[in-house]
């Protein structure tokens, strides 16, 4: 698969959320050779769990792997410093991003501690994230742990 093709998935499950009364954020997890392993999105709204980021739906979807560092993690937004985290901790290889012009989270950090970064900057994922802000600061800013 393509990393565009990776990120239609993760962009499928970011309407899904939406749909759902969520943040319209989608993730999956891949394997190098584009076999997906898990798919989600955020759930924070819907589980009243603020814990339950896309890319944390879709790494607990992908279950236990043995070694994450030749997988692929692709997200429709950069990911925060708590997703950065996730990527991090368990050296997951690559990271592909939607977009980040509405949210720049730690792939700049990712990249420099040796993980694959591509960003798309995708026009359906900087319009649906765009128009989500704009409809809903408040959800937003407590997203992205912002007191207002």
């Amino acid at each position: 698969m393509t990393p565009h093709e990776m990120l239609d998935v993760a962009y499928t499950e970011a309407r899904k959320g939406l749909a759902e009364g969520g943040i319209p954020i989608g993730a999956a997890l891949f394997t190098s050779d584009g076999r997906l392993l898990g798919s989600g999105h955020n759930r924070r709204v819907q589980d009243d769990d603020p814990s339950v980021h896309a890319e944390t739906d879709a790494f607990r979807a992908a279950g236990r792997q043995r070694d994450y560092r030749s997988t692929v993690m692709v997200t429709t937004l950069s990911p925060c410093w708590y997703c950065s985290g996730l990527v991090r901790q368990f050296n997951i290889g690559a990271l592909v991003i939607g977009e980040s012009r509405t949210f720049t989270g730690g792939h700049d950090w990712l990249a420099q501690n040796g993980v694959s970064v591509t960003v798309l900057d995708d026009e359906r994922c900087v319009a649906m994230m765009t128009e989500f802000i704009a409809d809903n600061p408040l959800l937003w800013n407590e997203d992205i742990g912002v007191s207002v």
